[in-house]
């Protein structure tokens, strides 16, 4: 097995003009799709009408690393995977956003929001599942649970 296997995705962006009369644009990320070089170099509008657009940002690449075995384990062992997407605004256009990394790593999403970093997710297919469940397998052992016994269950003179 590849020590740094990747994959190509494209990310899909709804931005919705004036969703109520406190946001001028909203954003949210509605999938995450293997990009097998159908999709093109740079970003296109898939739809558009005037009120709500959706984009899709291909050539974006997920690496897993060895040293994420733990981040990869929690996302698999949650009960629904996802993709985690860091994606920005434009500071001089706020109607424009755009995705700037995908991970699959629960531990490296939580390093971007700690970073005060957008982090939205979305699901992660059953068969990428697998994927990263074989890589997990080869190269993350989860550390046993060390139990400690109540004071009160040791004899007198171990407490």
């Amino acid at each position: 097995m590849d020590s740094k296997p990747s994959i190509d995705v494209a990310v899909l962006i709804e931005r919705q003009k004036q969703p109520n009369r406190w946001e001028d644009w909203r954003f949210r990320i509605v999938d995450v799709v293997l990009d097998e070089g159908l999709f093109g170099a740079s970003a296109r509008v898939l739809r558009d009408d005037g009120r709500t657009q959706q984009r899709l940002h291909p050539r974006l690449k997920v690496t897993l690393h060895q040293d994420e075995g733990e981040g990869y384990y929690l996302n698999l062992s949650s009960g629904a995977p996802v993709w985690f997407v860091m994606w920005r605004i434009d500071e001089t256009d706020p109607s424009v956003a755009w995705p700037e990394l995908v991970t699959l790593s629960y531990n490296e999403a939580g390093r971007l929001l700690d970073a005060q970093e957008r982090v939205d997710n979305a699901p992660l297919p059953a068969e990428l599942c697998s994927w990263l469940q074989s890589f997990t397998d080869a190269h993350y052992r989860p550390e046993p649970k060390q139990r400690k016994r109540p004071a009160s269950f040791r004899a007198p003179g171990e407490r």
